[in-house]
């Protein structure tokens, strides 16, 4: 958190002193981000920073934040960037829970860079089916701006919402979740899907993102969504240009100062596409791998990716990889 202007966020250190969220790194140095100001390095931090840096993060849908999880992505979509429209979203959804996927994320508008809005009646009809395929196997998460679409998603099975706007879409939203008493990802994005990047700017991407998230969390509770019910994701490709992401990607242990577990959703990005130069999305599942490692090596807790199977084995890998011995 901010704390006088300054932001403290944790290095990751095997050795460390602290356990950072409960989970599976650990720290004892922390570099202090001001506006403006470069970075500085220090051993020490307020302690209401502590305490949100190293509280044990409770459960997200039954699932303990101890170690990595992983989301499938269900678009029952037509024009999603990645694979819309070319699979049977409820086969699909039945694939991603057989490949590992312990949490599957179902979708029914896409959020590419220039999709346009979808009426709710018709991003109901496209997600309930899919949602009915998995019920109780699989825990499983509605992604959509709508109170109504949530609504229907949570009477059908769903156990979280992801709000891309992060609440801003749909002024009913917050009150929605709190009536049904789901869980919440708030996801932050700069702009709507039609416009979100066309030129986004930022004076600091990181600190920006991250007031952004402390200020639509507390708008959650106020609506009466407790924080333990509350995920986060810094949005990354939502109105951001590749070096916005890299700089998140950089610093995204940031995050874990705002008491919740962080959801990292890069499966796929364009970005990565230009990086590892692989122009289809479906071949761009080394480059997810790669940066959601990166990810986990700094904290983050869940994992939203097309590529179950194949993340799934390459997390497998670098556990068995950097396990202790001792």
């Amino acid at each position: 958190m901010s704390e006088g202007g300054a932001y403290y966020r944790p290095i990751p250190d095997e050795y460390g002193r602290w356990t950072l969220a409960g989970g599976w790194v650990r720290f004892s140095r922390f570099e202090i981000l001001r506006r403006g100001l470069p970075p500085e390095l220090t051993d020490c931090a307020p302690n209401e920073v502590m305490v949100r840096l190293t509280q044990e993060r409770p459960p997200v849908l039954g699932l303990s934040m101890d170690q990595p999880r992983l989301m499938g992505i269900v678009n029952a979509t037509p024009d999603s960037f990645s694979d819309g429209g070319t699979y049977d979203h409820r086969d699909h959804a039945r694939q991603l829970v057989a490949d590992g996927a312990e949490i599957v994320d179902i979708g029914g508008e896409s959020t590419r860079p220039g999709a346009l809005e979808v009426p709710a009646s018709e991003e109901a009809a496209r997600v309930l089916p899919a949602i009915e395929a998995v019920r109780g196997t699989a825990a499983i998460s509605v992604d959509t701006r709508k109170a109504d679409v949530a609504r229907a998603a949570v009477a059908a099975g769903a156990g979280m919402v992801n709000d891309v706007s992060g609440l801003d879409f749909d002024p009913a939203m917050a009150a929605t979740v709190a009536q049904t008493g789901a869980e919440l990802c708030i996801m932050h994005a700069q702009g709507l899907p039609e416009t979100m990047q066309h030129d986004p700017r930022y004076g600091d991407v990181v600190l920006d993102v991250y007031d952004a998230l402390s200020t639509r969390i507390a708008r959650a509770e106020a609506a009466g969504i407790p924080r333990h019910r509350i995920v986060i994701d810094p949005g990354i490709g939502f109105g951001k240009t590749q070096e916005h992401n890299l700089a998140i990607m950089r610093r995204i242990s940031l995050y874990h100062a705002l008491g919740c577990p962080v959801l990292l959703g890069i499966s796929r990005k364009r970005f990565i596409g230009v990086i590892g130069q692989a122009e289809h999305p479906a071949d761009r599942a080394p480059g997810t791998l790669a940066l959601t490692l990166a990810a986990i090596a700094q904290g983050v807790q869940i994992h939203r990716v097309h590529d179950v199977a194949i993340i799934r084995q390459g997390l497998h890998l670098w556990q068995a990889a950097m396990r202790s011995e001792t």
